[in-house]
Parts: structure tokens; sequence; C-alpha cells
């Protein structure tokens, strides 16, 4: 279990860090509307990615702290999800590609194994 969620997050950092480096090429090919708005935009989703490979590093040394981090974390993709599937730029598409793994880390984070694997606490047996 625990190494679905390790591959999940690190799946997740992997596609902020394409997607930054998208944002830093769009950057200097397109004239941005907003300059200021652009770089924000990119210095935030740097920071996300910088975040999410910090969780998945503490995932794989099996850390307490990351499961508030990664349930913190997927909170945050969810609203964007639920943002994705409303307005006149609606992706349900992206909204899908955020939601769905989402729920999954979700659930895998309050399973009983990877709470024992990320407590420092022995695992439970199995019957």
């Amino acid at each position: 279990m625990l190494g679905v969620l390790i591959a999940l997050l690190a799946v997740e950092a992997l596609a902020l860090w394409a997607f930054s480096a998208w944002w830093v090429l769009e950057l200097l090919i397109a004239t941005p509307n907003s300059v200021g708005a652009s770089l924000a935009l990119l210095a935030l989703t740097v920071v996300a990615a910088v975040w999410v490979s910090a969780i998945t590093v503490g995932a794989l040394r099996r850390r307490p702290w990351i499961r508030g981090a990664a349930v913190t974390w997927q909170l945050v993709q969810v609203m964007i999800a639920i943002g994705c599937f409303q307005g006149i730029y609606a992706r349900p598409d992206v909204g899908w590609a955020l939601l769905a793994p989402s729920i999954v880390v979700l659930v895998l984070v309050f399973n009983p194994r990877v709470v024992a694997a990320t407590s420092h606490e022995p695992e439970p047996e199995a019957d």
C-alpha cells in the first residue's frame, strides 16, 4: 500500500515539475497578458512541485508528517479539480485527471497499513 502511495505522489510531483517547465517555455515563447500574474503562477507551481517532491521523499523515508502533508495537498488538488468542471473554460478531462488520483491517495493515507508504516509502529499481522 505504501508503495502505491509513493508512486502516486511521485507521479504528481513529476507532473508538477513538467508543468513548471512548460510554463517557463510558454513565458519565453508567448507574450502573456499579465507578466506579473504569469510569474506568480509559475512561482506557485514551483513551490507546489517542491512541496510534493518533499512529501514523496518523506514517504520513501516513512516519515509520520507525510500523512498530514499529503492530505493537505490532495484537498488542494480536489478543489482545483472541482474548478476544472465549472465555468466557460471547463475541462472535465483535466478535472478527472486531478480528482481520481487525489481520491486514491486520500484513501491510501488513511489505510491502516500505511498509517502503521509511517508511524514507526509495527505493521498489523495478517490473520
